[in-house]
């Protein structure tokens, strides 16, 4: 019965109940807020809502701008133009409005921010594409209704917000940031100290108290009912905190995913929760709980493991990670991307990669034009946390320099993120080839804006039209990638995936496909150099022709040899298997 698993997700999150909150009733509020009725029969477990043809594009609600007609009208207008079919969804950053931090510090969840539209355009988006949007679940603007209201001891926002004291043992807390944790604020009740995670612009909500945690319940329904089909989880690890302990990852985090995860799948079969947790690879791996927490999750490894990869030529860090990657349980899958609206982290490749070759990434990507931004340690010093430059200008050399390889090196990045398990999610300006934005930097005053890039719609046509350039060569060579992955079942996210060892300069690995008919080796020059690669070394099955996808050239025995240009990919697949696929 579905009250009774929301009620034991109830009984678990406030199990200690430090605010001694009055909970008699609530798992039937939080099933009233989302209209469910408590006997409804559960979604079918373990079913994967996706297939080899979805991938996402993720891009700001102005990132295309057009005078005289509303920035999301020209963002549609834009993907039914130049997309062919081949991107199934749509990621909006935070189109709501905001304060500071490019939507992240949200001042009204319930609107549509007026400079991009209104609600009527976010659900045209979705009536064509699956809609992914931000619950940004962990902090709120200093500036909205709730917070205003927190300071005056009101509802709605009494006691919304986390509150500690700077006689707290606050030494463990994890955070992103170098600013001061606590910010001191007046309130009708005296001085009290909110706890801010990112920014003093961004204060963190108390899901202590079950007040906090309807609003966010009636926030899910109200974008289920206007075509959101995809939740982004934001900075969901930090959700929880208890002074004493790192507040990252902590169990009652975990149990509000479980409750959403429950919530969400009985309302809507399909819609999906996606967790955006920036933090190191074991850590991140387990909001996939046992298939019962994030339904995906960001697969934050992948973006500085592959960048180091193609500026270093050696892929032995990135293989290592691979064999290391359990496999998707059914009802779960890797979300991949390889750039973002923030940068290259550089939390998920601890462990991974050693301080020495961190160190060499920030100085190669540095030299590349990037910035990077620093996050504070419990002995007061600080460390690189992220990388701020466009993933075209990061590949645009190795660390010797830049040369000449820069697009083929760029689509050989993506090449790889499309073979891999997983969903690919494809950052605007990665499908447009967008250099780095130094101007946007100044206006706006932090690193992230490197990447955030504004094109006027017309330019950018005029750049797309011109088959030379740099943005017209991208954008092509990234939609056939597209077009061939969808049709191989092979490249299902949840198909098996075997690591290959062809040694340091080419990266290869097999996907196959659920009912073991297609075969894909997937193969990459990682190096500037020319390097060989004898057939005989991936196992192809001597019965079957093969094929290869890219260039169409068929390979009809196992004993040659081919020259692999550099950062050329190969998606080699038995031509039996890949007749079945089509």
């Amino acid at each position: 019965m579905l009250l009774d698993r929301v009620q034991h997700h109830v009984d678990l999150i406030y199990r200690s109940n430090p605010l001694d909150a009055n909970l008699d009733g609530l798992a039937e509020e939080l099933l009233g807020l989302m209209r469910l009725d408590a006997c409804i029969t559960p979604p079918a477990q373990y079913v994967n809502y996706w297939t080899q043809r979805d991938a996402i594009a993720i891009t700001y609600g102005d990132t295309i701008l057009q005078e005289g007609e509303k920035p999301l009208v020209t963002l549609k207008r834009f993907f039914d133009k130049y997309s062919d079919g081949l991107l199934t969804g749509v990621h909006i950053l935070p189109f709501y409005p905001w304060s500071s931090d490019d939507g992240f510090s949200v001042l009204d969840y319930s609107s549509v921010n007026e400079s991009l539209g209104a609600w009527d355009d976010v659900e045209s988006i979705a009536s064509d594409y699956d809609l992914m949007a931000d619950l940004v679940i962990n902090h709120c603007s200093s500036r909205s209704l709730w917070f205003q209201n927190f300071l005056k001891d009101e509802s709605p926002g009494k006691g919304y917000f986390y509150t500690a004291s700077p006689d707290d043992d606050l030494s463990h807390v994890v955070r992103p940031r170098t600013s001061d944790l606590l910010r001191e604020v007046e309130t009708t009740d005296g001085t009290r100290y909110v706890w801010c995670t990112f920014s003093h612009d961004q204060v963190d909500l108390d899901f202590r108290n079950p007040e906090v945690l309807k609003q966010f319940v009636t926030i899910v329904r109200h974008y289920l009912d206007k075509g959101v089909r995809i939740f982004r989880l934001d900075a969901v690890a930090f959700l929880w905190k208890v002074p004493g302990t790192s507040s990252l990852n902590l169990e009652e985090t975990h149990e509000v995913v479980r409750l959403f995860r429950t919530l969400v799948e009985h309302a809507v079969p399909g819609a999906l929760l996606i967790t955006e947790t920036n933090i190191p690879n074991q850590q991140n791996l387990s909001y996939f709980g046992n298939s019962n927490e994030a339904h995906c999750i960001y697969n934050f490894s992948l973006p500085p493991l592959l960048v180091n990869t193609l500026v270093t030529g050696n892929c032995k860090h990135l293989k290592m990670w691979m064999m290391s990657m359990p496999p998707a349980q059914n009802g779960t899958a890797y979300f991949n991307f390889i750039a973002s609206h923030d940068g290259i982290g550089l939390r998920p490749a601890e462990g991974l990669l050693s301080d020495q070759e961190l160190e060499s990434l920030v100085d190669t990507m540095s030299h590349f034009g990037g910035h990077v931004s620093y996050r504070a340690l419990e002995n007061g010093q600080s460390k690189p946390y992220e990388i701020n430059i466009s993933l075209f200008d990061a590949l645009q050399g190795t660390t010797s320099g830049p040369d000449a390889w820069g697009v083929d090196r760029f689509v050989c990045a993506h090449a790889i993120m499309l073979g891999l398990e997983g969903i690919p999610g494809i950052y605007i300006h990665s499908l447009l080839g967008t250099r780095n934005d130094y101007d946007r930097v100044e206006n706006a005053g932090h690193y992230r804006a490197i990447n955030r890039h504004q094109w006027e719609y017309g330019a950018l046509e005029a750049a797309l039209a011109r088959e030379e350039s740099t943005h017209a060569q991208v954008l092509a060579r990234i939609k056939a990638l597209l077009g061939i992955r969808r049709e191989q079942a092979a490249f299902h996210p949840n198909a098996t995936q075997f690591t290959l060892h062809l040694g340091e300069g080419i990266f290869g690995f097999w996907r196959q496909s659920m009912d073991r008919r297609q075969s894909v080796f997937c193969i990459s020059n990682i190096s500037d150099k020319v390097l060989p690669l004898s057939l005989s070394d991936i196992n192809l099955i001597g019965t079957d022709d093969w094929i290869e996808l890219i260039s169409g050239i068929h390979y009809h025995g196992r004993d040659e040899v081919i020259d692999v240009q550099p950062y050329q990919t190969l998606w080699i697949t038995n031509l039996a298997g890949y007749s079945d696929a089509l």
